[in-house]
């Protein structure tokens, strides 16, 4: 199972990406998981270290119903809306909660391969920061980091929104940065199977 985490508190721009992704890989025969944090409970992480000496995390929301989900997943697929140059809030509340996932399983991440999603408002509005955000998360947790590659998708998906749902339809360089970086976890998928 490909497990699609949406970053955006509405369901829109990047929600309309991720699926569209999800879509890509399904049509290749894989099953997918689309977990988003758009109306869900979300606490942060306060680095109390209940997890450390108590396996499993204090913060009882809709995060714990995840941590199943991060751990069957076969690959990850991270899509985040553009905030002030970086990830959501809420979707980096949810990479520092796995580190409850990971005090328990140190292995949960370890070789499951990634990939990045960031939809800005702006052409150049911090995509690049937002996915080596993600990049670095899958990077720490010994997961495999994947991109589209040189010439349009360096570091993964970056798409412009122009804060519209017609501005991302519109956005063909985006899409096809997506397509790219879609297409390179099929083909690492594939090689693996």
């Amino acid at each position: 199972m490909i497990l699609g985490l949406c970053g955006s508190p509405r369901a829109m721009t990047t929600e309309y990406v991720l699926r569209a992704a999800l879509d890509m890989l399904q049509e290749k025969g894989f099953e997918t998981v689309f977990w988003g944090v758009s109306g869900k409970k979300i606490g942060f992480c306060t680095h109390c270290d209940h997890c450390l000496k108590e396996a499993g995390c204090i913060i009882d929301d809709d995060v714990q119903g995840l941590y199943p989900l991060l751990q069957e997943a076969e690959a990850l697929v991270f899509a985040t809306p553009v905030y002030t140059g970086g990830v959501s809030a809420q979707i980096k509340a949810v990479m520092d909660r796995t580190r409850a996932l990971l005090a328990k399983d140190r292995d949960a991440l370890r070789g499951k391969p990634g990939i990045a999603i960031a939809v800005g408002g702006d052409r150049v509005g911090g995509q690049e920061l937002a996915l080596q955000q993600i990049q670095t998360f899958l990077t720490l947790n010994g997961a495999i980091p994947l991109s589209g590659g040189f010439f349009g998708a360096n570091l993964g998906a970056s798409l412009w929104s122009k804060d519209s749902m017609e501005g991302i339809r519109e956005d063909e360089e985006g899409m096809r940065s997506m397509r790219k970086t879609v297409n390179r976890l099929i083909e690492y998928m594939e090689e693996r199977a």
